[in-house]
């Protein structure tokens, strides 16, 4: 059985629920659903329509994006707390990416119409979901950023730390991020070439900075890299 007393505190650390009142967001996570997915369901694919909003309380999902030529691209990863679908929920229309799990997950799935009822009731939220979505407005301009004034070692340190942040244990002394992305797509996470971002990898593992596994990596000087991120 599930704890559902931790499961809501997971739902309310997400930026949605995070700050509200007790009762308010008791009342909003009892008009969800709870979804268990197995490693590789798809939760929502390009072109579906955009009429619920999902947040993650256990596992991985990864976002990507098919090209023009086919390939997938990656978008980004979420984990324990992290919502996804909110903006098509806001401004309705068909989903621009493909949301699957990348290991047994548990997302709680909020549909449009109950979100625009509870807000009817809600007023006052208006403002606390405006803050929310800012909060990704403001994440996706940063990472626009980046793509234009950081080079791709400053990018792969910043990205390394982020995952790190979110998805990584202390072990041993050190920082393990089991992150499961391939080299692949981590390139594509930070918006070069695997060639240029194996590269940039390997100069920090021999600088001793961290240890590469596959789907891994071990971090052992992270100031190293906050200040290679800068």
């Amino acid at each position: 059985m599930p704890d559902a007393t931790r499961e809501e505190q997971l739902l309310r650390s997400s930026p949605l629920l995070g700050g509200m009142d007790a009762a308010s967001a008791h009342a909003l996570i009892e008009r969800m659903e709870r979804m268990e997915l197995p490693r590789g369901d798809v939760i929502f694919s390009e072109g579906d329509e955009g009429s619920a909003m999902f947040i993650i309380v256990k596992g991985k999902v990864k976002l990507a994006r098919t090209a023009r030529d086919g390939r997938e691209n990656l978008l980004g990863l979420l984990g324990v707390g992290d919502m996804l679908g909110e903006l098509s929920v806001f401004d309705p229309g068909p989903r621009v990416a493909r949301a699957h799990a990348v290991e047994d997950t548990v997302v709680y799935e909020l549909p449009k119409e109950e979100l625009d009822e509870w807000l009817a009731g809600h007023l006052e939220m208006g403002s606390h979901l405006n803050r929310a979505l800012a909060q990704r407005i403001r994440r996706l301009s940063n990472s626009m950023a980046d793509l234009v004034f950081s080079d791709v070692p400053g990018r792969v340190a910043k990205a390394i730390l982020d995952l790190g942040h979110r998805f990584g244990r202390m072990e041993r002394g050190h920082v393990t991020v089991r992150h499961g992305l391939t080299q692949e797509e981590l390139a594509q996470l930070v918006g070069a070439s695997r060639e240029t971002v194996n590269k940039a990898l390997a100069d920090f593992a021999g600088r001793g900075w961290i240890d590469v596994h596959i789907g891994a990596v071990d971090v052992y000087e992270p100031e190293r890299l906050r200040a290679r991120s800068r």
